[in-house]
């Protein structure tokens, strides 16, 4: 049995922020912890907001993390002539594309209603919120 997105309203209830649920826990991805951090502060009741505002939180923050110890890990590899290179190309590139594409699905989940729960991340955000 399919849900009408009436339905799907309803059982997201209402946000204090005045927006719909599902658009307010998708416009907490979009400047990660800094919309996150807002909505988490402006939503006092609505349990889904406010874990898909802490999801954003603990995602810019662990992709900030990442891109600190890929640049440091880099730092060797630039040393390394052409192979070096090609491999943090590849690596820069993988990443920053695979984290665009998952900050993009994070965002349509949260919008289609759905607590897509990422591993770890999603598991402390849940607890917080």
């Amino acid at each position: 049995m399919t849900t009408t997105p009436e339905q799907k309203q309803k059982e997201l209830g209402t946000s204090s922020s005045g927006m719909e649920p599902n658009l307010a826990a998708a416009l907490s991805y979009v400047l990660s912890i800094i919309t996150g951090v807002i909505f988490f502060v402006i939503e006092k009741e609505n349990k889904y907001v406010r874990f898909h505002a802490m999801q954003a939180i603990l995602f810019g923050a662990a992709w900030i993390v990442l891109w600190i110890v890929l640049g440091i890990v880099s730092l060797g590899l630039i040393f390394v002539p052409i192979i070096g290179w090609i491999i943090n190309a590849v690596i820069y590139l993988g990443l920053g594309l695979g984290g665009f594409i998952l900050w993009l699905l994070l965002m349509y989940k949260a919008y289609q209603g759905e607590k897509f729960k990422l591993p770890i991340i999603g598991d402390i955000a849940e607890k917080n919120a």
